[in-house]
């Protein structure tokens, strides 16, 4: 440690210490067994019993105030240089540095070389640092250098900004080789090189190419990858074998991977089968694609319906399959044609769109609803492209959309943990169910005796409530154990409601027996999450499983 403290150079010098809080308990040490007789009122004797940890009498007389004394401890056999024990834990510094003065001086001393002695008085430390700094810290030279301007300095400014003004184009747009009134320095513009125009160029053209250079998306097109739209008969593509009917009335585990469907670069996020009678499969991947899938014969892509720039969210067929919804993250809502490839009509442009729904009943296929990241539900005529109705109760973005009561009610859940029940084209709510112990439910799928309907509950497990007036959760039929670190993977149940199937968060694929809710059966599915999972409406013991790892996998 150096100390400048010399006559010679008293008129720069500045006493550095540290401020310290006294943080040690003060402990009577009078009647404490030292290593050295010297310095303690007891005798030879009864040191030498005290010093016994396993004494449990004394022989001699020990004075009343040695025996009540605060007990502090033996000498630590460990920490020679700390000493004796002064606290339970262990040893006690006396002082405590304050914070900020040790971050202060912490920081002089790695910026300027130079700092307070931890002993309280005079620096460590460069002494020719600290003479030319005259002791100070660095809290305390930024304070100084902080000083403010003069007058003088600032009509110069206010000159310099109106003489830049006056000379200024008023009609011209401002560019980087004029200066600003607010910039104080010439600005430099370098020139890009040609190799750097050329990779700009080529950047942008392939922005151009795929829609997204004004932010716009892409022109929505479709390709046929089958061998003929038509077959012998003259039937489409779409139209189920005539040979397929329903193998069996009770739904079996799968027990083996038959099949992988690839075909998308990024994640799939949703599948459905062709409804009722699951001969196509349709998919919805992360890079923007929709494809649909041969089921029963070669198992390829039959057709894909590109027109999203980002992922897609989520795809609802319509009853007899002819029709599609897609929702993606490009803001928009597409009712496609099956067959064709064909967008029929965009709905909702400008908005995040999380679900979008037909109704279910036959005479109804041209009402669609969706649920908005606005907190509302709106209702379309895909006839006249009119807005009907919209439903505006909830507080958070509405995630799900659910027809009960053969299509008279909907539910509806949201980011606002709550569950909201609807009459149809009534814009006021019938029921409303929120709970402190509640939590935001992703994915909803109704049971097929139209009696329960299930969510995928964030606090990993999925809970059931009933679709009659009361609409009561039934807590008896809570299904546990996959974990689902706040994924949205959507839960099914298969053809004859017997069992209860959802993917979780580590890429594993559970099944849960509906009426005990037991865990049956758990299939390692997946590298990645496990979103979506369908069972096949006829082939009763095959399921198809989708994952964030780009592939669609079908069990049997």
């Amino acid at each position: 440690m150096s100390d400048l403290a010399s006559a010679g150079d008293e008129e720069y010098v500045r006493p550095l210490s540290f401020r310290k809080i006294s943080a040690a308990p003060e402990v009577d040490t009078s009647g404490m067994a030292l290593d050295e007789i010297s310095g303690t009122a007891l005798s030879v004797a009864a040191l030498e019993h005290l010093q016994d940890a396993k004494a449990r009498r004394i022989n001699v007389n020990v004075p009343y105030e040695q025996m009540h004394a605060p007990v502090a401890g033996p000498q630590h056999p460990l920490i020679k240089d700390h000493g004796i024990m002064n606290s339970r834990g262990g040893h006690v510094e006396d002082y405590n540095i304050n914070t900020y003065h040790f971050d202060d001086q912490y920081s002089t001393f790695n910026s300027l070389g130079y700092g307070a002695a931890p002993e309280g008085t005079g620096y460590v430390g460069d002494d020719a640092a600290y003479q030319q700094h005259q002791g100070e810290g660095t809290t305390a030279l930024a304070n100084r250098l902080k000083k403010k301007k003069t007058a003088e300095e600032r009509a110069a400014d206010a000159e310099r900004r109106r003489q830049l003004q006056a000379s200024a184009d008023p009609g011209a747009t401002w560019s980087l080789n004029a200066r600003q009134p607010w910039a104080l320095k010439e600005a430099k513009v370098t020139e890009l090189t040609d190799e750097q125009k050329e990779f700009m160029a080529q950047i942008q053209k392939e922005k151009d190419e795929q829609g997204g250079g004004k932010g716009e998306a892409p022109a929505a097109k479709s390709h046929f990858h089958g061998k003929e739209l038509v077959d012998y008969a003259g039937r489409s593509w779409i139209e189920p074998p005539r040979d397929k009917h329903k193998e069996n009335d009770y739904a079996f585990l799968p027990k083996r991977h038959i099949h992988t469907w690839s075909g998308h670069s990024k994640g799939v996020n949703a599948i459905r089968f062709f409804p009722e009678h699951g001969h196509l499969l349709l998919s919805a991947g992360l890079d923007g694609k929709i494809k649909i899938w041969d089921v029963f014969n070669s198992g390829k892509c039959m057709r894909d319906y590109l027109g999203f720039s980002k992922g897609v969210k989520g795809i609802e067929f319509s009853n007899d399959g002819k029709r599609f919804l897609s929702t993606s993250y490009d803001r928009v809502i597409k009712l496609w044609d099956t067959e064709t490839g064909q967008v029929i009509t965009t709905l909702g442009e400008g908005k995040m769109w999380f679900v979008a729904k037909f109704h279910p009943d036959a005479d109804k296929q041209n009402v669609v609803l969706a649920g908005c990241s606005d907190k509302k539900v709106y209702q379309w005529d895909m006839n006249t492209g009119d807005l009907v109705q919209e439903y505006d109760y909830h507080l958070g973005a509405v995630n799900t959309i659910t027809f009960v009561d053969e299509g008279r009610r909907f539910v509806t859940t949201s980011d606002d943990k709550t569950i909201r029940v609807w009459e149809y084209g009534i814009p006021v709510q019938i029921k409303y169910i929120a709970d402190p112990g509640m939590h935001s439910i992703p994915a909803v799928t109704l049971h097929p005796n139209k009696q329960w309907f299930i969510g995928q509950s964030l606090d990993n497990q999925i809970v059931t409530y009933s679709t009659k007036d009361r609409f009561r959760q039934n807590r008896k039929k809570t299904f546990k154990g996959h974990t689902i670190a706040g994924y949205a993977c959507r839960p099914n149940f298969a053809p004859d409601g017997r069992y209860v199937i959802s993917g979780d968060g580590e890429g594993r694929c559970w099944f849960w027996d509906w009426k005990s809710t037991k865990s049956f059966r758990t299939i390692k599915a997946h590298d990645g999450v496990c979103i979506d999972t369908e069972w096949h409406p006829l082939e009763s013991s095959k399921v198809a499983t989708a994952g964030w790892d780009g592939l669609i996998k079908y069990w049997d």
